[in-house]
C-alpha cells in the first residue's frame, strides 16, 4: 500500500484540538479535507504529519506553534482611533473586521479591546502562538 507523498492529492479526516483538549475544528461531520501535500495549502506541521501515512491509517500529531500559525506577533496588534472606523460600526470584543492594507488587499482582524476613543485590533491568526494537536485519518490518496 502506498504512502502519501509530496504532490499527492489526499483526503483527510481530522479533529484539531488545543493542548487543553478543547476542539477548535473537525471534519468528522462533513466531507474530509482535500488538499495537495507539499503545495503550501496547509500549515507546515499538518503537511508533515500526513506525509508518509497510508490509506486507513490514523494517528495523533502534536504541532508546535512555529509549524502551525506561528508565534503571536505583538506588532500585529494596533490601536485604531474610532474616528477612522466606518460610520455606524459599533465594535465589540471578539468581532471580526476586515482591514484594508495600502496595496488594497483586505486582511481579517479581531477586535480585542474597546475604549472610549479607540479600539485595539489583532491581525494575528486566532491560533497564533498556540501548540495544536490533530487526530488524523488518511481517507484517500489520488
Amino acid at each position: 500500500m502506498s504512502e502519501a507523498k509530496k504532490g499527492d492529492r489526499v483526503k483527510v479526516h481530522y479533529t484539531g484540538k488545543l493542548t487543553d483538549g478543547s476542539v477548535f475544528d473537525s471534519s468528522r461531520d462533513r466531507e474530509p479535507l482535500e488538499f495537495e501535500l507539499g503545495a503550501g495549502m496547509m500549515i507546515a506541521g499538518f503537511d508533515a504529519a500526513v506525509t508518509g501515512m497510508k490509506v486507513g491509517e490514523s494517528k495523533t500529531a502534536e504541532i508546535p506553534s512555529a509549524e502551525a500559525y506561528g508565534e503571536h506577533n505583538e506588532e500585529m496588534v494596533i490601536s485604531v482611533p474610532k474616528t477612522q472606523l466606518p460610520e455606524g460600526l459599533n465594535p465589540e470584543i471578539g468581532q471580526q473586521l476586515g482591514m484594508q492594507q495600502p496595496n488594497g488587499q483586505s486582511i481579517p482582524v479581531r477586535v480585542t479591546k474597546v475604549e472610549t476613543e479607540s479600539i485595539e485590533i489583532d491581525a494575528n491568526h486566532p491560533l497564533a502562538g498556540k501548540d495544536l494537536i490533530f487526530d488524523l485519518e488518511l481517507v484517500e490518496i489520488n
